[in-house]
Parts: C-alpha cells; structure tokens; sequence
C-alpha cells in the first residue's frame, strides 16, 4: 500500500478528509497528519511517505514552499495540492516541481479518490516501466556482443583525454582503427510505447544496413550507432530506409538524431550533441530526422509575453473562427521562439489557465484534472491539439449561449414528456432521437432554458401525475400508479423516488391530504 500524509491547516478538513477517504479501499494508508508546512516537512524527513495531500495557504511554511523543500530532497515522494480558485496562479510554479495533481475547494470524496487513483496509477507504471528497462537492459546485455556495446558506452561517460589511453588497446582487441576515422553518432528514438525486440530489432537492421557502422550499443531507450562518415544525403537516405522497414514491420515510428562529424575520442561531445538534437523532437515533431542544422535558437531572450486577454475577448464572444486564429499564432510563436522546453511548458501552462476560468465554474475542475495529461505531452504540436480542442469547447458553450432562444424545441419536447410519461423508455436519448437532435446538445439546452436537468424535470413530471392518480383513488395502489407513469414492474423504486421529492410515501401523501 501506498502511505499518505494529509497537511491542512483547517482542522474541519484534515478530520473531514481523514474520515470520509477509504483509504485502504483504494490501496492507501493514511500514515499521519500535520497542521502545517513545518510540521509535514518534519513528518516527510522521518516517515517518508509516497503521496502527500498539501493545501497551499498554511502559516510558516506554505505548500508551494513545501513541495520545492521535498523536491530537490525527495523527489519520488509525489503531491495533490488543494487549492481556492484565486490561488490559480500558483499552478504554474507547482508544475516546475513536478506537481500535475489539483483538487478545487471545497473538494469531495470523489475527486479526492480519483486524484489519488490516478496518481496510483502513475506510481504503478513508473515502477512497471522501471522494471521494464531493467529487464531490457538485462537481456540486451546477454544477447549483443558485450565488449563492443560497453566500449562505446565508456566512450560516452570518459573525458576525451581519458579515452585516448584505452584507444589503443581495443584497437589491439577488436582488430579496429578508430584513430583514422571521423564518425557521427547517430540515435534512435522509438515513439509510444515498445519491448525489448523492437530496439533489438533497430541494432540488427543498423548494423547491416550501416556497412561501415564502428560501433553499436543502447542507452535508456535510445539505441546509438557510431558510423563512419559517408555522406549526409546518403546517411539520411539510409535512415528513411530503416525507417520505412521498422514501420512496416512493427506499424511504428521513431525520431532520430545526428551529431556532427568528429574523430573517435570526442564521442561524449557527439553524443550530448545528438541528445541536444533529440530534445527538439518536441518542436519538431516525433519521426523527423533532426541534426544541428535544424536546431539553432533565436536571438530573443526569454522576454515574450502573452498574457491571453484578447483570447479570452474571442472565447467569450463564441467567434470559434478567431479563438482558433489566435490559438494557432500563439503556438507559432512558441514554436519560432525555440525558448527551453520547459519555459515554452510554463507559457502555455499560464494561458491555459486563463482560458478554463472562462468555462462555467462547475467545470474548471474537469479541466483542472487535464493539466496533467497536458503537461505530460511530448511535443508542442500535441499540446496545441489538445488546447485548441480545450479552447473550442469552451468557446462552443458561449457560442450557444448568445444563440436565438429555442424555446419552440423546448416546448415540443415538454409535450413529448407528457405524452410518454408511461412509457419506460422515456429518456433523453430516446426524445432527441424523436426530435433529430444530438443528445448532449439537447441536454445542455433544455438545462440553459428550464434550469434543470432533463433527467429530473421527468422525474418531477412523474411524481405531479402519481399525486393526481392518488386524489381520484379511495384506496391507493402503488403498483398500478408505478405502471402508469414509466416504472414499470418497480412499484419500491417509485415510492422511493415518490418520498425524496415530496416527503411522503404514497399512502402517507394520501393520509396527509
């Protein structure tokens, strides 16, 4: 089980969370409590748990403060911050720790249990996929040719001047002459999830289709190839060709990098110049074949600014054809910018913010619960998909607002309803079907012109015509009014339902009246 500390400085919430949570229910176990950021920090240094629930307003020591403190100290003990709605602002800065978990208050049981499962969710795959590369790792030493996957990693981790002494000697083992030549190192990064056999896969088809490959070797999920220098337009035809042959087998995709061209003993440099390359898959996309050419910064410090306001005038406003205009420059922008991935991750972290506080406020914590998805995304044409899709949706509820009224469509449904209260397949879907119109949008509509839900204005036209059936009946029969108004067979639901809304059983209403 997962251990939890809970920190609050209201003691109604610590108690009220402490109780309603079944914490061994969703595989957790409530370790302790603290009132405060002093006393949680004292708390995490003894006991370290593996979640902590921190509010952000506390004395001494707020929750920002506390998950920057516990970050750089622990970083694998994870945070759920509780949060007011004006202390949105601080989301931005929690994210720079690694916090991609916020509860709005006043938060119930609910989305505190489907917070903490699916921060359970994402320990549980850290841990599989940790496993995952140890296995890989395990297997792939068994089965490669150890010496020479092992010499290039050497390579990698050794000063230049280090290498030059050990040159010689696995020149003298391997039968190689790497002092004459100029190589690149080139990687390849495989996209979505993929086993062992993929990148052992790569390794074979590199090493025959890179004739004159010097060395080979893999690196977390990177698979690395030393290659003698041949040309580029011919290496990346070689690339696009391996590439082509892994999709079509596998129907998968893969990134690649390429470092400049040098000798043997500047294979570290090399390899942090393809990683640097790598890291741009974020602007450029996953599946290119990037190399330093395609990545060279802007002149511009890290001084833009976009504050979203005119975004916003545009979502209010429901003009879904500006939203996506301004939506599409603000990302462009980024993207031309080439600023550190991380601070372009904060920007739109920042807007995206601004934007959900323009939804209704009962879905800000729908939207809160996606920033995680969001800053989890790969690259910067992914999280523009998913904000345009956030930022159309919001801008389609604004839109339909300032639409004329459609209190004509409303009316034939309440007809509708009166005319079917008996049937038992009386149902949104089953009116919106009857009517030609989409289900959900019917539903928000009819909810904007009456003020409530479908599903409860039925039930109250239910119960209305169950109290006239009771005033025409000497003796009331529970049974033959549950058939008359749509419950069927189910006479003990109906009474129930009949009861919550007017306080009365059926014989009892009767007896009262």
């Amino acid at each position: 089980m997962y251990r939890v500390l809970l920190v609050d400085d209201e003691r109604i919430i610590l108690e009220g969370i402490s109780r309603i949570i079944n914490w061994n229910e969703l595989g957790t176990n409530l370790i302790g409590t603290a009132r405060n950021g002093l006393e949680a920090y004292d708390f995490i240094t003894r006991e370290e748990p593996d979640i902590v629930i921190c509010d952000i307003q506390m004395p001494g020591m707020n929750g920002l403060e506390l998950v920057e403190l516990v970050s750089k100290e622990k970083p694998f003990i994870k945070f759920i911050i509780l949060s007011g709605f004006n202390d949105f602002n601080y989301a931005k800065q929690a994210m720079e720790y690694g916090v991609k978990h916020y509860l709005l208050k006043p938060c119930n049981e609910k989305n505190i249990a489907d917070a903490l499962l699916k921060l359970i969710a994402d320990l549980n795959r850290d841990a599989k996929r940790e496993q995952f590369l140890m296995e890989t790792k395990s297997r792939l030493d068994q089965v490669q040719p150890l010496v020479k996957k092992q010499l290039l990693k050497e390579f990698i981790s050794s000063k230049p001047e280090s290498n030059r002494g050990g040159i010689q000697f696995y020149e003298k083992l391997l039968r190689m002459n790497f002092q004459e030549e100029f190589i690149r190192l080139v990687i390849f990064r495989i996209e979505g999830e993929f086993h062992y056999e993929h990148m052992f896969v790569i390794e074979n088809l590199g090493e025959d289709l890179f004739s004159q490959s010097i060395l080979s070797t893999s690196i977390g999920d990177n698979v690395l190839f030393l290659i003698n220098e041949q040309g580029f337009n011919q290496l990346q035809m070689k690339i696009e060709q391996l590439r082509d042959h892994f999709n079509d087998i596998y129907g998968m995709d893969m990134t690649v990098a390429l470092s400049e061209v040098d000798c043997i003993t500047q294979v570290r440099r090399l390899y942090l110049e393809a990683l640097e390359c790598l890291n741009h898959r974020f602007y450029l996309g996953e599946g290119s074949i990037i190399s330093k050419s395609d990545i060279h910064q802007d002149q511009r410090t890290n001084d833009y600014e976009y504050d979203g306001q005119s975004l916003c005038l545009f979502i209010k406003s429901g003009n879904l054809e500006k939203v996506e205009s301004e939506i599409t420059s603000f990302f462009h922008d980024l993207t031309k910018s080439r600023f550190p991935i991380n601070l372009v991750r904060s920007y739109v972290m920042q807007v995206f913010l601004v934007i959900i506080q323009q939804s209704d406020s009962s879905k800000i914590q729908h939207y809160m619960e996606k920033m995680s998805k969001l800053i989890d995304m790969d690259t910067i044409q992914q999280m523009e998909e998913f904000f345009l899709f956030t930022a159309k949706e919001i801008t389609q509820v604004h839109y339909d607002r300032h639409k004329s009224n459609h209190s004509d469509i409303i009316q034939k449904i309440m007809g509708l309803v009166e005319e079917n209260l008996a049937n038992t397949e009386l149902s949104l879907k089953w009116v919106a079907h009857k009517v030609y119109m989409n289900a959900d949008y019917l539903g928000k509509l009819f909810k904007q012109e009456t003020g409530q839900k479908f599903s409860s204005y039925v039930t109250q036209m239910r119960v209305n015509k169950a109290i006239e059936q009771i005033h025409l009946m000497e003796e009331v029969k529970v049974f033959e009014i549950a058939e008359m108004i749509g419950y069927g067979d189910n006479p003990q639901y109906f009474s129930q339902v009949f009861k919550k809304l007017t306080g009365y059983s059926p014989s009892e209403y009767k007896k009262a009246n």
